[in-house]
């Protein structure tokens, strides 16, 4: 039996059957971490899976018991009588193919080299992110989930799911997210990704053992953050609130002034620098952008309209990121689509914030299928 709330790791692909990725890289050997919550049942149908977005990790939920651990980045969704309830539900979450918190990606061991493998890590899609995924399942003993659910990056997951695995999935809860990453968000990444290699600590993805390119990967981070929130989060917090107040009839060099906000932007970017691998950083940030459901398929239309299972599709009314008519369009092709708004001045963030509302919606949704 998998032992709730804690991160295992298990080798999917091997040198024997190694992983075939999009690009056509075979790649092995391939593990994953990941964390489960609750009981997997005999018929090993009681699974939803949890996709986490760009820096996130498999630690989903932290307090299992009264074992008290590091906080997981969705609480407040998931354990005993949550909206993700675990003493129904079997729910998995996996750090996805690529990142840096224990699934293979740009940080780890190259066999070829024995070095990290850096900017010689494979082009990874969404869809290999999803297969590994899939071939995890199957190792756990999990034959079908009753939804797959995530927000940005791990929203792009839950829409590729049924098109690879259909029959497997029963239905899917996309969250502030994309059926094809738009010009701007692309745009946006571009901009991170350029702050990061214009670093001359990047030195060509070839930093490791001589320390992270700090100051591009904590740039790359502050623009993301002001996407992630919005004009009315950001005024409602810092206004035009300064470190240290002008003394009255004064006015200070502009280059002596930091305002509130710049510092928690500063903040922000030193605390990622902290957790996660610049390289990293750039190969999930284009697996991103390269994300599109019609590619190879058909149109959007055509492609939505072959998911044929219930769909919570969830919009955030400030999100300049994944604009709530976004999510509206996806619901409106999906046939058995629905679309549910949270209405939050946190922007992009509120997937993360505005529990209340989003655990009803989960919830409902999910009693409906039960």
């Amino acid at each position: 039996m998998i032992t709730e709330g804690i991160t295992h790791t298990h080798e999917v692909y091997t040198p024997d059957a190694p992983l075939v990725m999009e690009c056509g890289a075979e790649l092995s050997p391939v593990s994953v971490a990941y964390e489960t919550y609750g009981t997997l049942n005999p018929a090993g149908d009681n699974a939803v899976l949890v996709c986490h977005a760009l820096t996130g990790s498999a630690r989903a939920a932290g307090q299992t018991g009264d074992d008290a651990r590091t906080a997981g980045w969705w609480d407040p969704m998931i354990g005993p009588g949550r909206p993700l309830d675990t003493d129904l539900l079997f729910v998995v979450c996996s750090n996805f193919l690529g990142s840096c918190y224990g699934t293979t990606g740009s940080l780890s061991t190259n066999p070829a080299t024995g070095k990290p493998y850096g900017l010689a890590f494979p082009p990874v899609t969404v869809r290999d992110m999803v297969r590994t995924q899939a071939a995890l399942l199957e190792r756990i003993g999990v034959r079908s989930l009753l939804t797959v659910l995530g927000g940005s990056l791990g929203g792009m997951q839950v829409l590729e799911w049924p098109l690879l695995f259909p029959g497997f999935v029963r239905s899917i809860i996309p969250i502030a997210t994309a059926a094809q990453h738009s010009p701007w968000c692309i745009g946006l990444n571009d901009l991170a990704r350029q702050a990061i290699m214009q670093d001359p600590a990047w030195r060509d993805g070839n930093y490791y053992g001589h320390g992270q390119p700090e100051r591009g990967l904590s740039l790359a981070r502050q623009i993301a953050m002001v996407s992630y929130r919005s004009d009315v989060s950001f005024l409602n917090r810092f206004g035009r609130t300064t470190t240290a107040p002008d003394t009255p009839g004064s006015f200070r060099s502009q280059l002596d002034v930091m305002y509130q906000v710049e510092r928690y932007l500063r903040y922000q970017g030193e605390k990622l620098v902290n957790r996660f691998d610049a390289n990293t950083y750039l190969s999930i940030s284009r697996a991103m952008d390269t994300h599109d459901v019609a590619r190879g398929r058909g149109t959007v239309q055509e492609v939505l309209g072959t998911i044929r299972i219930p769909a919570l599709c969830v919009g955030i009314d400030s999100d300049i990121l994944y604009p709530l008519h976004e999510q509206r369009a996806i619901a409106d092709l999906l046939p058995h689509g629905v679309c549910r708004e949270i209405q939050s001045p946190f922007g992009h963030d509120a997937f993360l914030i505005e529990y209340e509302q989003l655990g009803a919606f989960v919830r409902t949704f999910l009693g409906e299928l039960t």
